[in-house]
This record gives C-alpha cells, sequence and structure tokens, in this order.
C-alpha cells in the first residue's frame, strides 16, 4: 500500500472512533452508521482537504451529511 492510503486509512479510523464516542455507538455501529449513509465514500473521496480540518469539525460534517442522506444520529 502507498503511504497516501495508509494515511486516509488511519484517517478514518480516528474519524469512524472519534464518531462513535460523541454519539454513544460502539466503534462498529459507527461504521455500519457512517458507510450505510456514503460518509466513508466521502472521507475517502475527500482527504486531501479533510485531514487538514480539526477531527471534531469533520465529526459535526458528517453527522449532517448523513442526516441529508436520512440518517437519524
Amino acid at each position: 500500500m502507498t503511504k497516501n492510503v495508509v494515511n486516509t486509512i488511519e484517517y478514518i479510523i480516528v474519524l469512524v472512533a472519534g464518531f462513535a464516542m460523541n454519539t454513544g455507538l460502539t466503534e462498529v455501529e459507527a461504521y455500519r452508521y457512517l458507510n450505510r449513509y456514503g460518509a466513508i465514500a466521502l472521507c475517502e473521496k475527500h482527504y486531501g482537504i479533510m485531514h487538514t480540518l480539526s477531527v471534531n469539525d469533520n465529526i459535526d460534517t458528517l453527522r449532517s451529511y448523513c442526516r441529508r442522506k436520512g440518517g437519524s444520529l
């Protein structure tokens, strides 16, 4: 794997863990929720921008994104 792929994966793991803590979900539940509403793909696509922002800002963005896609958290 390239360094960029590894960095992207590690960052997504951090976001999923942070999302889980902020919503009271387990990390597995958080991953499934984010994946269901397309937020994981969003993170992969926009990693180049997202990793320059704070984790908390990105978690808020993911929550809003999922709500727009039909999520309820």
